[in-house]
């Protein structure tokens, strides 16, 4: 046997025991008379012991061990007399008796520790090597933790796992789809899924009225932090339910998954708010409510009194930081300087400081009295101590501004503790949005969403005001899954269609498929897709999804490791019969 434990595995109970033990080599001290080494696995460290004066020959040998060698050693397990009690292993180490070396290795171009010296695009392109260290090793226990908790609460609840093709049709709306080229069938394309949407819908008009799936999907979309190309998806649907059937649902598996895999229990409904008032007390439609801060619109009170930033805005709205007025100039300045990064767009910053010995100070009193002022601080809940900062301008920028200086501020107070998380449901967002530039109304989801039952009417007249029977799942300001109930009646598809500025022809050539099948007894169903990425990500306290997945590509979409994309050869483009422009 190459092993008889793992590196993680003994204890003090395994005294006096002989065991082989195979792994790689994390470190090695020579101390004169002795040398040790740390053996690693997925599994733990374990000290290795080789004695001179016992066995020189043997000792030599280990002391030749480089950083990252594999080997096998057998032994017998002693207490140690300088316990490590920060490890498993620690009570413990193996007096070696014997040393295979399976294999060298060349010294490792960052050092594998939880400390890495290794930067990003380093790390990326030796990934197999960073892998190998604790903290990605971790992060992937997590990640398949979440699957297998995520697998059995469905199970649990009826639904089947299906898998649906990768290589589909491509549609248009949503992200650019990645398009493969079919050999057999010249000058046509295969497209990546960038979700399994029509595909679920299908199986419920199949039958199969509860499908889940965890999902690989396609988008060709710029790349950040929190995005990759490819992306794993926990998708569902189910068929004869309402939005609260889907919503009870997946609350109960986000729950399910706390307990499970965090230990923590939620024992209260999640709020739910409208997309309208996220956008108005938060100036996001995924907004973080572990802390207040809700926007205060100040139009009635600001306009009018010959300030002109105030005066020719469409909004005047600020928020409260509490505890703030202590605020130096420089740090104000800071704040004044971080809105108006092109990135946020904000033109200026005003501040009012509600002073301790109850006086009023603002970057504005040449226009606002201190009455004026104070009737400010009474409109915003302030109270002596508070910091009170106010944008103007048009109304969905500056609510966009607003929200980013919220986030900064709720990061400088410490408010957005990533141990600290409080889920809620964004619903009844709008089903279309309406594009200046083509002059034409987009699905503000996917073509498939449902409309507000009572809102139907407003599609012949007035479709920017109908609200979507759509959901966002959203935990700490971060959108971890949407969904909708989609449309099941074929005429409503067909008028939604139309305002889509599909043509009969159009909507035949790309959905002709589902439409068809709508002709044979499709039952109401709806669904939801969360980000498997996002969500493993925000139960490891992290902002991005990176290293969270086992071999991620950079934000230019390239993996660093196997260098892809590529180019491929003439022979290869000549089959596909495919010329490369220049």
């Amino acid at each position: 046997m190459l092993r008889t434990h793992t590196c993680g595995e003994l204890n003090i109970n395994h005294i006096n025991e002989s065991v082989t033990l195979s792994g790689w080599v994390q470190k090695s001290r020579d101390l004169g008379g002795m040398t040790f080494v740390d053996l690693r696995d997925r599994y733990g460290i374990t000290q290795l012991v080789f004695n001179m004066d016992t066995d020189a020959g043997l000792c030599k040998q280990a002391r030749k061990l480089g950083r990252e060698f594999v080997i096998k050693a057998t032994g017998k397990v002693a207490e140690r007399s300088n316990k490590n009690l920060k490890i498993p292993t620690g009570e413990i180490e193996i007096i070696v008796s014997e040393l295979e070396i399976l294999n060298t290795s060349e010294v490792p171009p960052f050092t594998i520790e939880d400390e890495t010296d290794g930067g990003e695009d380093l790390r990326m392109k030796f990934r197999y090597l960073d892998l190998r260290r604790n903290p990605i090793k971790n992060n992937m226990a997590l990640r398949h933790k979440m699957a297998i908790e995520t697998r059995s609460y469905l199970d649990s609840q009826g639904f089947f796992e299906i898998e649906t093709p990768f290589l589909i049709k491509s549609t248009p709306e949503g992200a650019r789809d990645f398009v493969v080229p079919s050999r057999m069938n010249e000058g046509q394309f295969y497209a990546l899924p960038q979700s399994p949407q029509t595909f679920k819908q299908l199986l419920m008009v199949a039958g199969y009225d509860r499908y889940f799936q965890i999902v690989r999907c396609f988008r060709d979309e710029d790349l950040r932090a929190d995005r990759q190309p490819e992306f794993t998806q926990i998708d569902c649907e189910m068929a004869f339910v309402t939005q609260d059937d889907v919503l009870s649902t997946f609350e109960g598996m986000t729950k399910h998954l706390f307990k499970k895999v965090k230990g923590i229990g939620i024992d209260y409904d999640f709020p739910r708010m409208s997309y309208d008032d996220a956008m108005r007390l938060y100036g996001s439609d995924k907004p973080d409510i572990r802390f207040g801060m809700q926007f205060v619109e100040l139009n009635e009170l600001a306009q009018g009194k010959g300030f002109g930033v105030f005066d020719d805005a469409e909004l005047v709205v600020g928020i409260n930081a509490e505890g703030c007025a202590e605020y130096s100039r420089k740090q104000l300045d800071q704040l004044t300087d971080f809105v108006k990064k092109p990135q946020i767009g904000a033109k200026g910053l005003v501040y009012v400081k509600y002073n301790l010995d109850g006086t009023v100070k603002s970057s504005v009193d040449k226009f606002f009295d201190e009455n004026a002022l104070k009737a400010w601080a009474e409109k915003f809940g302030a109270k002596p101590g508070d910091l009170m900062l106010v944008l103007a301008g048009d109304a969905n920028k500056t609510r966009k501004a607003l929200n980013e200086l919220r986030l900064e501020m709720g990061k400088q107070l410490g408010l957005r503790d990533p141990k600290v998380f409080k889920p809620l449901w964004v619903v009844d967002f709008p089903l279309l949005e309406w594009d200046e530039e083509t002059n034409r109304f987009y699905a503000m989801h996917h073509p498939f969403t449902s409309p507000k039952p009572e809102d139907v009417p407003l599609l012949e007249n007035d479709p920017g005001k109908v609200r979507a029977n759509a959901y966002d799942l959203v935990i700490n300001g971060v959108e971890i899954g949407g969904g909708s109930i989609r449309i099941h009646n074929k005429g409503l598809q067909k008028k939604m269609f139309e305002i889509l500025g599909f043509s009969d022809e159009e909507a035949q050539n790309q959905f002709g498929f589902l439409m068809n099948a709508f002709e044979y007894g499709a039952p109401p169903h709806g669904g939801i897709a969360l980000g498997f990425d996002r969500l493993t990500a925000l139960f490891g306290g992290s902002d991005s999804i990176r290293d969270f997945i086992a071999f991620p590509k950079n934000n230019a979409g390239r993996d660093m490791m196997i260098d892809s994309p590529s180019t491929i050869s003439q022979e290869q483009l000549d089959e596909l019969r495919l010329k490369i422009l220049n």
